[in-house]
């Protein structure tokens, strides 16, 4: 075994002695519920624009898109574009790398992976901020409810011209929303990569941290996943097709981060 091949099996150790040490995991949603209280998530930017999420969810993005190279991230929620440029910047360096690795003189105007931002209310202040950033030319935005009819069809038009799909799910957290965010835009998921659904947590939390929200314990993220990995179980097994549609959790993951927003919701396609 080489140096790297012994490193990387130590670290694999350690993240599994992480989600075996439960002392841990208590410890760090204790931390996670008490920064709930200072907007802790609000306070970090992305290349310039605010990105409402956590550093360690931050870093497994772009983990994550670094291995499966994708061609297009489709995200459901823009707020500020922090995400948006996040993507964006990732999917440049990747096409630097490939440029570097052929030997071929990168065209910065050549766009062929694209972040496509789907919300229902892109304000004119955020979309005038993200279209004025340098990661612009990569970035798609269509404004509508992503679940609307109309929404899900243009997505699957664009999605025509692409070959690696990265799906990130964070708009509203309502169960049924989310369940039909989930039904209009995993399957778009290719296979390796991930459909990732954010703020699972809430189902974690005290219902009295939403007091204004539509959602809580019971009705949020989270349950929804649970909804749709059941639906496609007991579709999978009736269906004849040899390559059914399914995804599995990446528990790794979410023992690595011990903070997350998404428990439960890094859902890779298998």
């Amino acid at each position: 075994m080489n140096a790297i091949e012994e490193f990387e099996r130590e670290r694999r150790k350690n993240i599994a002695n992480l989600g075996q040490d439960q002392v841990l995991k208590d410890r760090a949603f204790q931390w996670f519920q008490h920064s709930l209280q200072h907007k802790y998530s609000y306070n970090f930017s992305s290349l310039g624009r605010p990105i409402i999420q956590y550093p360690q969810d931050m870093v497994a993005m772009q983990e994550l898109v670094w291995q499966v190279r994708p061609d297009l991230i489709i995200e459901t929620g823009i707020a500020h574009g922090g995400s948006l440029i996040l993507n964006a910047s990732m999917l440049a360096l990747l096409d630097y790398c490939d440029a570097v690795e052929s030997g071929q003189t990168l065209d910065p105007k050549a766009t062929r992976r694209r972040v496509l931002g789907i919300d229902i209310d892109i304000r004119a202040h955020n979309r005038a901020a993200i279209e004025a950033h340098p990661m612009s030319h990569r970035i798609d935005m269509i404004q509508g409810s992503s679940i609307a009819p109309d929404v899900i069809a243009q997505v699957h038009r664009l999605a025509k011209d692409h070959q690696r799909i990265l799906v990130i799910l964070d708009s509203n957290h309502t169960h049924d929303h989310v369940l039909a965010e989930l039904e209009a835009y995993a399957p778009l998921t290719s296979p390796g990569s991930y459909c990732i659904v954010f703020d699972t947590v809430v189902e974690d939390l005290p219902d009295a941290m939403f007091p204004n929200r539509p959602w809580g314990k019971g009705n949020n993220p989270k349950t929804a996943v649970w909804e749709y990995l059941r639906r496609l179980k007991e579709e999978n097994r009736s269906a004849a097709d040899d390559a059914p549609l399914a995804f599995e959790v990446d528990s790794a993951l979410e023992c690595k981060l011990l903070i997350t927003v998404a428990p439960n919701g890094y859902l890779r396609r298998v």
